[in-house]
């Protein structure tokens, strides 16, 4: 019979769907035909392919060969179909057998010399793969990334002829290992001490670090914003395995090289105020995710807040509740995961010298009115934490000692996140309306302390539910099993600066 089968993966946003390689050899004037809504690269591959062939020391059919990529509504792209279509010729043509073809699944790009080649999308198509109990072949260099999936069946090759060695029983694969041990996130660089005063930002740090709440610092230049924003990833609880595995498969995708050395470690993405909005949600003809999505389950540090777009800064609002991006152009549609924490710095008008007891803003109000309302009232609305942080005299600076280090500071952000783990499954931040409800309870006195500031900040009903559950995660901090008095003022505190 002239027909084989061979197995791989398309990549469709950070989804894997299956793709039968379907070759048939017939009569005819000799040929090869590409069909199943193959752009450019993959049709590309018959040359590839049939150079691939030829120096692996193989016969090419000289006979008409069809090569159908099912389904055929899935659009394909890159090279990675380059191995399955080579497997699938000479199976089909009797040069290899097609027995160990079922069980598998292939990925990888053809030089014409018959290497293999590395590809972008490799560990999004080994989970699901390992879900259904194939083997997936890779080229080496993807090995490593490959190798993170627990309980993979993943094999590494450097060229088509050392498959064909594997597929016809004379030589074993070897398995993919990851490169380094998988270990849990190493501190960062930058430390909590190296701060000097400014105890409230520095508590307002802590708080969002344990929830994962987003924080907006709002101050004159010089205040350490971006240098106290900078000291958040050495706070962070780290990643557990399949939040890592979704940000690994994030970055395959983006064709972004995974650390294996660090991959449990949350992701920190820092975008200039240039960015474009496509740069921050992900798009292009063939969707690619942006920087919201390359900081899933970590955090999205916008320095200078205003100074970016309003039309950029105004595609945050809907990822921020969501936790997702759908980006949808006319011939392609996908979707990215999003679930980030947005850490944000500005300066209180254009000068940035606003109230500043030296008097030295020249700004008018009309100017500062601008200024601010870059940011709209809606994205305001979805910072849990806004702080203002005042110019520390510089006697005081110089004499201050230096706070809590990193490690101290982690180890409470630790506990704090795995209550509310124990509790929830999620951070608070996370938490529906439902949630809150269940896990925020207040006693009377509470309610109507909260009720006041409702009225008196003018707070919207998602403001409400978020001073709640920034009041959960300070009573974590505290160990405390109920949201006291305490919590609920501090929490309300954060609220009062509104733009």
């Amino acid at each position: 019979m002239s027909l084989a089968v061979v197995y791989s993966r398309a990549q469709d946003g950070i989804a894997a769907p299956l793709v039968a390689c379907e070759v048939h050899l017939s009569g005819g004037l000799p040929g090869t035909a590409i069909v199943g809504l193959a752009e450019t690269a993959v049709k590309e591959a018959r040359d590839r392919v049939r150079a691939a062939i030829l120096n692996a020391q193989f016969d090419y059919p000289q006979r008409k060969v069809t090569v159908n990529l099912a389904p055929a509504d899935l659009p394909k792209d890159s090279g990675r179909f380059d191995l399955p279509i080579a497997l699938g010729i000479l199976a089909a043509n009797g040069s290899i057998p097609r027995e160990g073809l079922s069980g598998c699944e292939f990925i990888g790009e053809l030089a014409l010399s018959g290497e293999l080649r590395p590809v972008r999308g490799v560990l999004p198509a080994v989970l699901r793969a390992t879900r259904i109990g194939r083997r997936v072949v890779v080229p080496r260099d993807n090995g490593a990334e490959a190798a993170l999936v627990s309980g993979a069946d993943v094999r590494i090759a450097d060229s088509l002829l050392a498959v064909c060695a594997h597929l016809s029983g004379r030589a074993e694969l070897a398995a993919a290992k990851a490169c380094a041990p998988i270990a849990a996130a190493p501190m960062h660089a930058f430390d909590l001490a190296d701060m000097r005063g400014q105890q409230q930002a520095r508590r307002a740090l802590e708080i969002a670090a344990a929830g994962a709440h987003n924080l907006l610092l709002v101050g004159p230049p010089g205040t350490g914003k971006t240098m106290l924003a900078s000291r958040l990833p050495g706070i962070l609880p780290p990643l557990q395995e399949h939040e890592a595995l979704e940000l690994a498969a994030i970055r395959s995708v983006a064709g972004h090289d995974n650390d294996i050395a660090s991959w449990k470690t949350r992701a920190f993405r820092h975008p200039h105020h240039t960015a474009s909005a496509v740069a921050l949600v992900g798009g292009g003809s063939q969707p690619r995710p942006g920087e919201i999505s390359l900081a899933h389950h970590g955090v999205l540090f916008l320095d200078e807040l205003p100074e970016f777009d309003r039309h950029v800064l105004e595609v945050l609002r809907e990822p921020l509740e969501s936790g997702c991006i759908s980006i949808s152009r006319a011939a392609r549609q996908a979707e990215f995961p999003a679930r980030f924490q947005l850490v944000a710095t500005m300066n209180p008008c254009p000068c940035g010298y606003a109230g500043d007891p030296s008097g030295r803003c020249r700004c008018t109000p009309d100017a500062i009115a601008r200024y601010r309302s870059r940011l709209s009232g809606p994205l305001l609305d979805r910072i849990d934490l806004k702080l203002e942080m005042p110019r520390v005299p510089h006697a005081q600076l110089r004499d201050a000692t230096s706070g809590e280090n990193s490690a101290t500071v982690r180890a409470r952000v630790v506990a704090a996140h795995a209550r509310q783990l124990e509790r929830a499954g999620k951070p608070n931040a996370w938490l529906v309306n439902r949630e809150v409800e269940r896990d925020c309870p207040l006693g009377s006195p509470l309610h109507a302390l909260l009720d006041r500031a409702v009225e008196r900040l003018g707070l919207s009903a998602r403001a409400y539910h978020r001073v709640l559950r920034v009041a959960r995660t300070i009573a974590d901090l505290a160990a405390s099993a109920s949201i006291e008095a305490a919590h609920l003022s501090e929490a309300i505190q954060y609220r009062r600066f509104e733009g």
